[in-house]
């Protein structure tokens, strides 16, 4: 059976505290981790109300010391916004800490505004530009060579998380193909690009020290309840929310009932629409259905599940409806028609 694993953005509700976020995000990493998911991401994002995880490094010790097995990681970090080497030396300090545990997602979003980003940049110039050089920069200095960089961070040479490059277009996806990177696609918030950067990846994927073949993982945003009625219920709150961050008034995440409250214009309700195009809401066989025929689609190693809903309650019982519903399938069908798919 292919992987399930989940990404969590602290979500901060509407009536809660980024403190309560970020223990729910907890008490879901533990939930997750008994489920047997595989591992749990935290992303970085910035001066959003609706989203408490703006530090994953120190986020993601915390997750590890909550629990024992899943792998923790970044979903990712936004690298334009660090120096390479402040980054290598959090994540080799995560892995001497707990080794075999940690993976280092890495993007090349600011995750936030332009005003936010010039503030962590501390630079005029605000574009990418140098993130693949970033990244073979941050890559040195983790991995054992004959002749070590300097500065050789410590913890650093030797204590290599799991490097993943994040990508919602064929840019990150090509660059880890050429060095051999795992790579994950945003397919929960950008799906016009998907078959395209699957593609680009695995035709310039050159084996490394990391990999022998590609390795691809595609995020979903997903919302599982008994019933359709009740999951479309749920996903209000983050329809509602696209809309305000869409319209220059973010805000904590909003209730079902705040959300059922609103009366969306036609257009309003087109945006929103667009957006939730790619979403999987429904029964736990609807949101199973979809998320298989997304690996038959791609050729997915592995899926990554975000749900954006209110309360910890609804997130704990749409990964456990999930997850049930993701054992008993037949992966015996899935695994052949992945076989004969070829999306390159």
């Amino acid at each position: 059976m292919i992987p399930l694993s989940v990404l969590d953005l602290a979500t901060v509700s509407s009536g809660s505290t980024p403190a309560d976020a970020l223990r729910d995000t907890t008490a879901m990493a533990v939930f997750a981790e008994a489920l047997g998911y595989r591992r749990f991401w935290v992303a970085e994002h910035h001066a959003m109300a609706a989203v408490a995880s703006s530090a994953p490094a120190v986020l993601i010790a915390h997750l590890a010391n909550a629990t024992t097995t899943i792998r923790l990681g970044s979903g990712g970090v936004m690298l334009p916004n660090h120096a390479p080497l402040v980054i290598a030396e959090q994540f080799a300090t995560l892995e001497a800490l707990h080794p075999g545990r940690i993976d280092l997602g890495l993007g090349r979003a600011p995750g936030t505004d332009h005003v936010t980003a010039r503030a962590l940049r501390r630079a005029a110039d605000l574009r990418a530009t140098s993130f693949p050089h970033d990244v073979v920069e941050l890559i040195s200095y983790l991995v054992p060579q004959e002749s070590p960089p300097h500065p050789a961070p410590t913890p650093g040479s030797g204590y290599l998380p799991e490097i993943w490059l994040l990508g919602s277009s064929t840019f990150s996806a090509q660059l880890a193909g050429q060095l051999g990177l795992p790579f994950s696609f945003a397919y929960h918030f950008a799906p016009a690009l998907l078959d395209q950067a699957v593609a680009t990846y695995r035709a310039h994927f050159e084996p490394s020290r990391f990999l022998d073949a590609p390795y691809l993982m595609v995020a979903a945003s997903v919302v599982c309840a008994p019933d359709i009625d009740e999951a479309r219920w749920l996903s209000g709150s983050g329809a509602l929310n696209i809309l305000q961050r869409a319209q220059g008034r973010p805000g904590p995440l909003p209730s079902p009932e705040e959300a059922a409250a609103y009366v969306m214009s036609d257009a309003e309700a087109a945006l929103v629409s667009e957006t939730q195009s790619s979403h999987l809401v429904g029964s736990p066989e609807h949101v199973a259905d979809g998320l298989r025929q997304l690996a038959v689609r791609t050729g997915a190693d592995e899926l990554m599940v975000s749900t954006r809903v209110h309360s910890l309650a609804a997130r704990r019982a749409s990964l456990s409806l999930l997850a049930t519903q993701w054992a008993r399938s037949d992966s015996g069908a899935v695994s052949a028609q992945k076989g004969a798919t070829d999306v390159s």
